[in-house]
């Protein structure tokens, strides 16, 4: 067939705009053409000699050795059907005789057993590989991009990206990331954050799935790996490794408790996290639009690390019991609704940072009173 310079020039600006390779357009095309070839060959209203050259074929079963071939110089597009030469034709469509072939290709040394491709292709193909062309590739654009996005996103599953506020569906927000959507589920919001239109925040990639429609992404406000990762971006020790963020417990938008430490005495992990006059702190605080962060540093004794993790709260003394994960605490009076914390918040995100029950009571309790403030990971 005659070269199709269109075709190739198009080819060349999708690879050039989209970065999709053409070699992976030919292939695409090629194996809709083939499609569209065996299933015009397969009608009955349409004889396989009808497109025979030879003008010999008589059978109209289903043609299975059909090839399709795109030039990739010049784009002509040729159909062929693979035959085999033999002293007597049994099965037309997959058959040849010597001297048939010896017809087709006269300057070819031929014998019994040979394979020759027979040129076969339709009278009308021109409009149906046009047509189905632009259908494989406008396709395998959408695949390519979908694919390409996922690969993308995939690798940022469980990072940090910024993204903005789209349009809400219900309770549900839809986040454009640029070059695709993401969803906001209601449970992964911050309880209480007025989000509107336009809002441009970071969130935490929860999950990437691949479907028949694209990624389907899921992003948080509410994890406490989005505080990590806001850190990892804000303060340089940390993205370093110099300060380790060795445990978090949050609860979204009112308060988070963080122990870090670092391996190097000359460096002073909270401080690190803080930054001059609190500014890096308060870059992250004023991501969450508001939500308060204690900084705390961690300790492997467990009565030192739950003695920080109550701060601000005074603390009198701490017993712990590593095998039952559990501690009790004594208080001064005056500190003792300090160290709960307001509806026992402070207490809670202390016991999720240490993972230990956490026992509080007030040091005029007598020693003979059992009647101590419960607190536990939950």
């Amino acid at each position: 067939m005659a070269g199709n310079k269109e075709l190739i020039e198009a080819l060349n600006q999708i690879e050039k705009e989209k970065d999709i390779s053409k070699e992976v357009l030919f292939e695409a095309i090629e194996n809709s053409l083939l499609a569209a070839c065996k299933n015009e060959f397969s009608k009955n209203d349409n004889k396989y000699d009808k497109y025979d050259p030879l003008n010999n074929n008589t059978n109209n079963t289903k043609v299975n050795n059909i090839k399709i071939n795109i030039n990739r110089e010049n784009g002509a597009i040729d159909v062929f059907a693979e035959k085999q030469i033999v002293e007597n034709v049994e099965d037309d469509l997959n058959e040849i005789t010597l001297d048939e072939a010896k017809k087709l290709f006269p300057k070819k040394k031929l014998e019994v057993g040979d394979f020759v491709n027979v040129v076969i292709t339709p009278k009308n193909f021109m409009r149906i590989s046009a047509q189905k062309a632009k259908q494989a590739v406008v396709q395998k654009i959408r695949e390519e991009e979908r694919k390409v996005i996922y690969n993308q996103f995939i690798n940022r599953e469980h990072d940090v990206v910024t993204g903005i506020v789209q349009h809400f569906s219900g309770r549900n927000i839809t986040m454009n990331l640029g070059k695709t959507d993401a969803i906001l589920p209601e449970n992964e919001q911050i309880p209480n954050e007025r989000l509107r239109l336009n809002d441009r925040i970071k969130v935490y990639v929860l999950e990437v799935k691949d479907t028949t429609r694209g990624p389907r992404i899921t992003v948080s406000r509410s994890n406490k790996e989005l505080v990590k990762r806001l850190f990892e971006e804000e303060v340089t020790e940390v993205s370093d490794g110099i300060v380790e963020i060795k445990s978090i417990a949050r609860e979204a938008g009112f308060r988070t408790k963080m122990a870090v430490y670092s391996s190097n005495p000359d460096i002073d992990p909270v401080g690190a996290c803080v930054g001059l006059n609190g500014e890096r702190v308060n870059a992250i605080v004023d991501e969450l639009h508001g939500e308060k962060i204690d900084i705390i540093n961690w300790n492997d004794d467990p009565a030192v690390l739950i003695e920080n993790a109550l701060s601000p709260a005074k603390v009198i003394s701490v017993e712990a019991y590593p095998e039952d994960k559990w501690a009790r605490v004594i208080v001064p009076d005056y500190q003792l609704s300090l160290a709960i914390g307001r509806e026992g918040q402070n207490a809670r995100l202390a016991a999720r940072l240490t993972g230990y029950k956490i026992d509080i009571k007030p040091e005029s309790q007598s020693e003979e009173e059992d009647d101590y403030y419960y607190y536990e990971e939950t």
